[in-house]
């Protein structure tokens, strides 16, 4: 009887050192991989991106960490500008009715005739891409979608990405977080 007590507590004794051990490589582990996940962020590819406007509900922010930005340098500040107004609207005014943003989050201000500059007011974006589509659709593309990384958690697993149907999310290195359009 002595020698299987010996023996049961051997085995209950390398149970737990195994097991010991196991969760310590696990928390070293996790350790590792979160430092690996600091050295790279999530970020939309705006050439692959479709608009398909399910980064404003897919984060797990609200509002969504997904922003619209604007390439200054390559819009053409036109008057009807196709981010700025919805398509199919009757006629040219720019009265709420007719803007594509649900939240008025683009600014447009008078330059020149006919030249206006537009400029997105990020706190009131939810990255619902209805500007950006327009200006894809019908304009220069230069408004896409970006992660803004002062709003975005950095999740392991982006909840962007794991609902992007162009499979436009990433991981790029933290030293390069955007990628920015440029005319061609």
């Amino acid at each position: 009887m002595a020698d299987e007590r010996k023996t049961r507590r051997e085995m209950i004794a390398a149970g737990l050192r195994t097991g010991g051990l196991v969760a310590v490589s696990g928390a070293l582990g996790a350790l590792a991989a979160g430092a690996g996940a600091k050295d790279k962020v999530w970020q939309i590819d705006p050439y692959k991106c479709s608009n398909c406007g399910k980064c404003a509900s897919a984060c797990v922010l609200t509002p969504s960490a997904a922003k619209v930005v604007h390439a200054y340098a390559m819009c053409g500040y036109c008057k009807i500008c196709s981010g700025l107004l919805r398509s199919g609207r009757t006629g040219n005014a720019t009265a709420a009715e007719n803007q594509s943003c649900p939240t008025a989050a683009i600014q447009r201000s008078f330059v020149e005739d006919p030249y206006y500059e537009y400029i997105i007011d990020e706190s009131l974006c939810i990255g619902c891409a209805k500007c950006s589509k327009g200006c894809n659709a019908f304009g220069n593309g230069s408004m896409f979608l970006q992660i803004r990384h002062d709003r975005c958690v950095n999740c392991n697993q982006c909840a962007i990405a794991d609902n992007c149907p162009a499979e436009a999310v990433s991981r790029v290195p933290a030293e390069q977080p955007y990628i920015l359009k440029a005319k061609k």
